[in-house]
């Protein structure tokens, strides 16, 4: 009987960077085959990595502080307005000042560890070439790009599932909303509140957090990369100010948020430009995976004392 090939996308994966368990993990529960890959010769390759790292930080330092933001040409300011109009800006953006800005891509720091590169290779040819500056604008603010396909059903009377190709999914909010704000229900009863939780995707704003003199890639890494990759220089971002460490915690999750100096004290911090340096980098294939995002509720009915 004939296997049937596992489809894979090649993932570039950052070299060099501690802890060296996050590649040995990596390759061993990600990639094709990765139970089998000799862990010695990737310690070695990490190793090697990292004397390259340990160079570009004496050649390096300083370069992730103080990157100019500039201002977005006349060519995407509309559609930057747009965004400032998007009821999920406002909501998702009210914590901290922010602006929209051009900015340099390869002086970004990231700390998203690996880039799946077939995503990669689908927002590229989602772009004309050469792509104009709105085409460019409207990749990095995700407008007027399609949704990802999603499959929704109900799998018990209190159990539904959501399963998509793209693995932004995730179960966004719980909410309890008057029953009038909730156009065309119809109830069996007479409902008095109606508890909301809400599948869907993120934002889908390229994001970087400006904080102690350093930007800080914060959203849409596939995408920064995939500019870059088509040789551009600098994209338009949303820009949030942190003017101090506490306020992390409203814009950012984790490892920025559980090791800030890794990103904010070394001198030379992971940048975007790393991924495209042959020293630093390792191309491993991962088996495509599906996002299923499954939903629960329970329910309590009894009878208490009247006090």
């Amino acid at each position: 009987m004939a296997l049937i090939a596992t489809p894979t996308d090649d993932h570039v994966f950052l070299l060099g960077r501690p802890p060296i368990t996050e590649l040995l993990g990596f390759i061993r529960n990600m990639a094709l085959d990765g139970q089998s890959v000799d862990q010695g010769a990737l310690a070695q390759e990490w190793r090697v990595a990292n004397d390259h790292l340990k160079t570009l930080e004496d050649r390096e330092a300083g370069i992730a502080d103080n990157i100019p933001q500039l201002p977005l040409p006349a060519t995407m300011r509309l559609l930057a307005d747009r965004v400032i109009a998007d009821a999920t800006y406002q909501q998702v953006y009210r914590f901290v000042p922010t602006r929209l800005a051009l900015v340099e891509l390869d002086r970004l720091v990231v700390f998203q560890k690996y880039i799946n590169l077939g995503f990669v290779a689908a927002l590229k040819a989602s772009l004309p070439t050469p792509p104009t500056d709105e085409d460019v604008a409207r990749l990095a603010f995700g407008l007027d790009r399609p949704a990802p396909q999603v499959q929704f059903m109900q799998q018990a009377q209190n159990v539904y599932v959501a399963i998509s190709p793209s693995n932004d999914l995730r179960f966004l909010e719980a909410k309890v909303v008057a029953p009038a704000q909730i156009a065309g229900l119809s109830s069996s009863g007479r409902p008095f509140a109606c508890i909301v939780l809400t599948l869907g995707f993120g934002s889908n704003y390229l994001n970087a957090i400006e904080v102690e003199s350093r930007l800080i890639l914060n959203n849409g890494s596939h995408r920064a990369f995939a500019l870059r990759d088509l040789g551009l220089s600098h994209a338009p971002c949303i820009v949030q100010t942190v003017t101090r460490r506490e306020e992390l915690d409203l814009v950012t999750s984790g490892d920025v948020q559980t090791n800030p100096d890794r990103y904010l004290k070394v001198p030379r911090p992971p940048l975007l430009k790393d991924y495209f340096d042959a020293a630093l980098r390792k191309v491993v294939p991962v088996p495509r995976k599906n996002r299923l995002v499954r939903v629960q509720y329970g329910l309590e009915q009894s009878d208490v004392p009247a006090t």
